[in-house]
C-alpha cells in the first residue's frame, strides 16, 4: 500500500509549499503536482498520479476542489478510483473513503449532484414550457427577416451571384446562406 499526494494551484505565482506540507504529514512522500486552473481539463500530473495508484493505495489530497474540476468531475475521479480499489482521502474535509463513514459522504455529494442536474433540468424545461405557451422559442433570432431570406434563396437559385457575395450584400456568413437553404429545402425521404 502506497501514500500518494496530488497537489494544484491555479498559477504560477502560487506556492504548493501548504499543500505538500500536508500531504507529506498525511505519509505521502510520492507527490504530484499541477500548476494548472481547476477549469483547465489538462492537468498532466494529475493524469500521471491516476494512472500510477494501484489496487490498495490511498490518493491524499489538502482539499477537494484540488482534484475535481466541479463536483461531477470530482465525483467521477473517485467513482473510478474505487473500482479500482483506490481509498481517497481529503484532509481539510476529513473524507477518508478507506471506511464507511468515508464512502457515505461521497455516495451523498453524489446523490445530491444528481438531484441538482435534475433540478436544473426540470426549471430549464418549465421555462421553455413558460416561452412557448407565450409564442416564443428558442434559439437564436433569425439574422435575416422573411423577406430577405426569401431575396437571398431567390439569388442562390438565379446563380447570378456568388454565395460570397450574395453573404456580403446581406451582412451575413456563406455557413448562414446555406443554413437558410438546407431549412427552406423539401424533406428528403
Amino acid at each position: 500500500m502506497a501514500i500518494i499526494g496530488y497537489a494544484r494551484v491555479s498559477t504560477c505565482e502560487q506556492t504548493l509549499d501548504l499543500q505538500r506540507d500536508a500531504l507529506q504529514a498525511a505519509g505521502a512522500f510520492n507527490i504530484y503536482e499541477d500548476k494548472a486552473s481547476g477549469k483547465t481539463a489538462e492537468r498532466p500530473e494529475l493524469r500521471h498520479c491516476l494512472k500510477a495508484l494501484r489496487d490498495g493505495d490511498v490518493l491524499v489530497v489538502w482539499r477537494l476542489d484540488r482534484l475535481g474540476r466541479n463536483l461531477k468531475d470530482l465525483i467521477s475521479i473517485v467513482n473510478d478510483l474505487d473500482a479500482r480499489g483506490v481509498k481517497f482521502k481529503s484532509l481539510k474535509e476529513s473524507i477518508d473513503t478507506g471506511g464507511p463513514a468515508g464512502k457515505l459522504v461521497f455516495h451523498l455529494f453524489g446523490a445530491l449532484a444528481e438531484f441538482e442536474r435534475e433540478l436544473v433540468r426540470e426549471r430549464t424545461l418549465a421555462g421553455l414550457e413558460a416561452a412557448r405557451a407565450r409564442g416564443r422559442s428558442g434559439g437564436r433570432p433569425h439574422v435575416l427577416d422573411p423577406k430577405q431570406r426569401k431575396a437571398a434563396l431567390a439569388l442562390m437559385d438565379d446563380r447570378s451571384m456568388s454565395v460570397s457575395e450574395i453573404g456580403r450584400h446581406f451582412g451575413v456568413s456563406r455557413s448562414t446562406l446555406y443554413n437558410i437553404q438546407s431549412a427552406n429545402s423539401p424533406a428528403r425521404e
